[in-house]
């Protein structure tokens, strides 16, 4: 039992110091490439701040408890021999747990829009107006819950080569922030061009926190396309000046 609680509290603090490490690094790309864009949000960049530490706590259990059984009794399908499966199956293992991730995403995020479950929990989320790089993790538990059970689950389903979980790990830390800091990371072409079309970055999930409703997903849109919730791409330039106005207004 010793073991299990010292690799859960590890693991929280591994999740709770990446984070602060992640979050930190793209608040501070936002300091440089838009001086003044967080201005004024200091008490809502707190709050973001303490619920993300929360969250990580709910994060980093699972993920601990999954950790010690995959180190001591070879629990799970987390493997690290490269050899065990075709190379071929490191990129499709990584598409897997992506598509995988993106879909319990989508269908949780729509649920939390309906009117009880955003009250009792997604509204803290959306609290963030707007969002800030600090943003990311700012759940209420009952969401950090529903997020927190997908990578746990799925190494017991989906064999996965140790390195590739670690990058699915980096790509779902820096989605997940960059998608909130308030302006696009990626350029213009992409983001509207074929390939855009397709993958979610800030420019679309801006307009979700935009109009409350739609763009769902996380890292595709294909599900918003399909059930009809795609919603096209927000507009920073616009959503600035909006804060702009009212800032002088208040």
């Amino acid at each position: 039992m010793t073991a299990i609680i010292f690799s859960a509290l590890a693991m929280t603090l591994i999740v709770g110091v990446r984070y602060l490490l992640s979050s930190g690094g793209f608040a501070l790309a936002t300091r440089i490439k838009h001086p003044g864009l967080y201005r004024g949000l200091e008490p809502q960049m707190r709050r973001e701040i303490g619920w993300s530490l929360a969250s990580a706590a709910i994060y980093g259990i699972p993920a601990g408890v999954v950790a010690w059984g995959w180190q001591a009794h070879g629990w799970t399908r987390i493997y690290t021999d490269v050899d065990v499966f075709p190379l071929w199956y490191l990129p499709v293992s990584l598409l897997a747990y992506l598509l995988a991730h993106d879909t319990w995403f989508y269908w949780t995020h729509r649920w939390m829009h309906r009117p009880r479950p955003f009250r009792i929990a997604h509204a803290v989320h959306h609290a963030s107006r707007p969002p800030t790089a600090w943003a990311a993790m700012s759940f209420h538990p009952v969401e950090a819950l529903t997020g927190a059970i997908v990578i746990p689950v799925l190494v017991f389903l989906i064999p996965i080569h140790v390195a590739v979980l670690g990058l699915v790990l980096t790509i779902m830390t820096v989605m997940g922030v960059g998608n909130h800091m308030g302006w696009e990371m990626f350029p213009r072409a992409l983001v509207h061009g074929p390939v855009g079309r397709w993958l979610i970055t800030a420019t679309h999930h801006e307009q979700h926190h935009a109009a409350y409703r739609g763009n769902y997903g996380l890292y595709f849109r294909f599900w918003d396309k399909i059930c009809g919730t795609d919603i096209g791409l927000g507009d920073f330039a616009a959503a600035h000046r909006r804060r702009e106005r009212a800032a002088a207004d208040g």
